[in-house]
């Protein structure tokens, strides 16, 4: 312990930063970026195709809703990186040029997106059916019965493993390196190689993963106890492993 350097981050890494800290810091503002963009989209992305799969009468939709959660799920992460990356742009000439920032949050987002869709189908079917029925009742719309009966319960009740995803989803940011996103994965393998003090840096580097992460699991937390509803409960293993 007495070889430690702690200084190596005062130093000048002769680039765009002065010091080794304010390039660590911006890195890890990369991968705060990345995480909550492709947070957003996992989560538009998988309501949408967790709804789907629930839709009583339109059973073509569920299985299209079927197909994406075995498609993104089964594909391993890096893996639809590189697609993203490197076929995509190929195959739809409108990709071409597209950062590989917002490549990057796309595939994360998509990956995520199969997980969240099997929770909110999860949690849309935990719900008693006398809910659905009661909406029908009052002359609601299934659009209407979804938004106003069925959805906010049925978040409120998928928050625990919700709180598992958004933690993976900022652990699984650590793949962008692979396309040259500047995140914190990135800076720890570059910043090791410049100063060989690789145990330095990828302390510090953890220490900014467990920070976001603490900071996520505190947050969730507080949303679920504010939102619990007493008796629904959908196990964090709900997101399809």
């Amino acid at each position: 312990m007495g070889n430690w350097d702690w200084q190596v981050f005062l130093q000048d890494p002769g680039g765009e930063y002065p010091s080794y800290l304010q390039w660590m810091l911006s890195a890890w503002g990369w991968t705060v970026s990345v995480a909550l963009l492709a947070l957003v989209v996992a989560l538009v992305l998988g309501s949408l195709i967790g709804i789907i799969r629930t839709l009583p009468d339109s059973p073509w939709l569920v299985r299209l809703g079927n197909a994406w959660v075995e498609l993104f799920r089964n594909i391993p992460l890096l893996v639809q990186i590189f697609l993203w990356y490197h076929v995509i742009p190929a195959l739809i000439p409108v990709m071409k040029g597209v950062p590989s920032f917002i490549l990057v949050v796309l595939a994360l987002g998509f990956f995520t997106s199969a997980r969240i869709a099997e929770q909110v189908r999860s949690g849309i079917q935990a719900l008693p059916k006398g809910q659905r029925y009661a909406g029908m009742a009052v002359g609601f719309t299934t659009a209407q019965y979804y938004r106003y009966v069925i959805l906010p319960m049925a978040y409120r009740i998928i928050i625990p493993p919700l709180t598992s995803e958004t933690m993976n989803i900022f652990k699984n940011s650590s793949v962008a390196f692979a396309v040259s996103v500047a995140e914190l994965t990135m800076f720890a393998m570059q910043a090791q190689e410049e100063t060989s003090r690789g145990i330095e840096v990828y302390l510090a580097v953890t220490a900014c993963y467990v920070v976001s992460a603490l900071i996520i699991n505190r947050l969730m937390a507080f949303i679920e106890k504010k939102t619990r509803v007493p008796g629904f409960i959908v196990s964090a293993g709900g997101g399809g492993h």
